[in-house]
């Protein structure tokens, strides 16, 4: 799955998704770091922001890699034409105590912050429904940041929309509340096309 990239004058750079391989592990835990450091400025408490460190997730990704079921969902990258990784998304089957079995969750979506306003996310999410509709899933939710407008506005773009589920995460210390957006996933059928180009 191709498109065109803002390039450097006189260089016509093309980016393309594929799937993440464990030699991606610390490009993906900098993206994830680097990220969540840019887009949560002013949402989430400053000093731990600041305290993040890529270093810490790495083997945690790398296990990630290791052990993904595609069967599932599993972890996409977009690359420019050098191998350079500009982001990742993450996807699984849905976490949640209410999901029927047909539900698919995307669990994390970031680029990189200079790799922004490029299209790149908006190529990210559609491999990622590509990829989850293959796979058979028929909806697909995830959970945002409540306060996290520019977040929101990206995901309505993508067609998802609030369901009315709420929480407050508290796995690393801070009481974060969120949202779930949802929507439905087009047939297998209209889909393979899209899908395919991801392996």
């Amino acid at each position: 799955m191709r498109l065109p990239q803002v390039a450097p004058p006189g260089r016509i750079a093309e980016v393309a998704v594929r799937r993440a391989e464990p030699a991606d592990a610390a490009r993906i835990a900098e993206i994830h770091v680097r990220s969540w450091q840019s887009s949560y400025q002013g949402l989430i408490a400053q000093d731990y922001l600041d305290g993040l460190d890529p270093a810490d997730g790495r083997d945690r990704w790398a296990e990630s890699l290791e052990q993904a079921d595609w069967s599932r969902g599993g972890i996409l990258v977009i690359a420019d034409d050098v191998g350079h990784v500009a982001g990742f998304a993450s996807s699984d089957a849905s976490r949640d105590e209410d999901a029927a079995d047909d539900v698919g969750e995307i669990r994390a979506i970031y680029l990189s912050p200079g790799c922004c306003g490029r299209g790149l996310g908006r190529e990210l999410m559609s491999a990622t429904v590509g990829h989850l509709t293959a796979v058979g899933y028929g909806q697909l939710t995830l959970w945002v940041l409540a306060s996290n407008a520019r977040a929101r506005r990206f995901y309505e773009a993508a067609g998802l929309r609030p369901d009315g589920a709420a929480k407050v995460d508290d796995r690393r210390g801070l009481a974060l509340s969120e949202i779930r957006y949802r929507r439905s996933l087009p047939s297998r059928a209209s889909d393979d096309r899209a899908a395919s180009s991801v392996n």
